[in-house]
């Protein structure tokens, strides 16, 4: 029996092009199947892109027309409806492409405890609207919208609580949400723990007039010049919808996501022993700096909803789990919810400052050499490229659970397509630069066909 594939569904919802795979009529139609498989009360939100409006009431229009009653958060990170989700509403949807640049929008379905949604309910949605099997019902059965104020604050609230209280006294912090969805929250979290912020990019605008959704080293060169002229402790970034964080050190530098992971690792398994999980693309700076702590390393495949899972399951046959997140600055705190939180990143290192009583950069430069390079190439030969690296590395070590990891004892590197974009991403690593480099151009010159 063949195994069946999502068509529309990537890694993290249905993402594409306004006006070209994302419409109105689908994301309706979405919402009817959402509708029909998780009848009851649905939280919807959305990310700033200016697309948000008519997505949503289409979203609504479609969840409503299935007997379900809606409630609208407005605009919000998607961590925020997710936890609004967890335990109180039958299911969520999220308008937002996270990352994506403004052209972009697109649809996560959030399940009642908060999680996305799995592939096997994604393909069942897929299956749906494509046959158009819907529960539809009678006019006197539709759903109605329920006004349920300030959702948004609870959200802020559950972050502010998983920190000692006041622990910010002393820091100051400058905040870049981009002009996305962070734009209140991330602010009100730290001016919460008593932390003195500065703000850049501090409003919701979907034209993204300062820059992409995706925080860049050079996109984030004002934030860098912020933090160095404010002598703030650290500055903060956000995607377009705020599942991810990454850091500024006090010396204006980028810090590179996996070494951001591994300090916030390294101090939480310090606190609590057990299992870290995270994909194959993720660094091993992660294994090195908790090991000291007798922790563990789970790997899964590329992407949020599988670490997220894979944690649940551990959890749930009685196995400790500390920890887990992505190398991209996505971290999901198990304590607080199962799903990447940006807000809950930006004050667990405002703690892990505050605790370890050193600068930021003296943290990042103590961490073990690791030298990870990355690349994304925009290509529709993504099969090309796989199938020539496969006949390439055939003397090395080749781990396909995800794209193809080729490990060595002194490198790894994993070559994956997106589930999200036309692209395939390849990343490098070793301890030592010039083998990272070596290791990088066989694989480019393997692949220059396809890219």
């Amino acid at each position: 029996m063949t195994e069946k594939k999502k068509q529309l569904f990537g890694t993290n919802g249905v993402r594409g092009i306004v006006g070209e795979l994302i419409t109105p009529e689908l994301v309706m139609k979405i919402g009817m199947a959402v509708g029909s498989m998780r009848p009851g009360t649905i939280a919807v939100g959305m990310d700033t892109r200016t697309s948000g409006p008519a997505l949503i009431n289409a979203m609504k229009a479609g969840l409503m027309a299935t007997g379900c009653n809606v409630i609208d958060c407005g605009i919000l990170p998607t961590p925020a409806l997710q936890y609004i989700v967890m335990n109180r509403y039958d299911a969520g949807v999220v308008i937002t492409a996270s990352h994506n640049p403004g052209a972009y929008n697109g649809v996560k379905v959030i399940e009642k405890d908060g999680t996305e949604m799995d592939d096997e309910a994604s393909i069942e949605i897929e299956e749906r609207v494509f046959s158009y099997n819907f529960d539809l019902k009678e006019w006197k059965d539709v759903g109605v919208v329920i006004p349920e104020g300030d959702l948004v604050s609870k959200y802020i609230a559950g972050v502010v609580k998983k920190v000692p209280e006041k622990i910010g006294e002393g820091i100051t912090v400058a905040i870049d949400p981009g002009c996305g969805a962070a734009y209140r929250t991330t602010a009100e979290i730290l001016q919460s723990i008593r932390c003195k912020i500065f703000t850049l990019n501090a409003y919701p605008d979907g034209n993204f007039p300062a820059r992409d959704p995706e925080p860049s080293i050079e996109g984030l060169a004002p934030l860098a010049e912020m933090v160095v002229s404010t002598g703030a402790a650290f500055g903060v970034a956000h995607d377009g919808d705020a599942d991810r964080a990454v850091f500024i050190d006090d010396k204006g530098r980028f810090v590179e996501e996996n070494k951001e992971f591994a300090l916030i690792a390294e101090y939480i398994c310090s606190q609590k022993k057990g299992i870290l999980v995270t994909p194959v693309s993720t660094s091993r700076l992660i294994e090195t700096v908790i090991a000291p702590h007798g922790c563990t390393v789970d790997y899964t495949a590329v992407g949020s909803i599988y670490v997220a899972r894979r944690m649940r399951a551990l959890i749930a046959e009685g196995k400790p789990v500390a920890f887990g997140g992505e190398g991209n600055g996505g971290l999901i705190y198990p304590d607080h919810q199962f799903c990447r939180d940006g807000g809950m990143t930006a004050a667990m290192m405002v703690l892990l400052l505050a605790t370890k009583k050193q600068p930021l950069s003296t943290l990042v430069d103590s961490l073990p050499p690791s030298i990870m390079l990355k690349h994304k190439f925009h290509t529709d030969k993504a099969a090309e490229i796989l199938t020539a690296v496969r006949e390439k590395f055939t003397q090395d070590s080749l781990n396909q659970v995800d794209g193809i990891r080729i490990d060595r004892k002194d490198a790894w590197a994993l070559i994956r397509p997106s589930g999200t974009e036309p692209l395939v991403r390849l990343y490098v690593e070793s301890t030592d630069e010039s083998i990272a480099k070596g290791f990088e151009q066989e694989i480019l010159t393997c692949i220059s066909n396809f890219i």
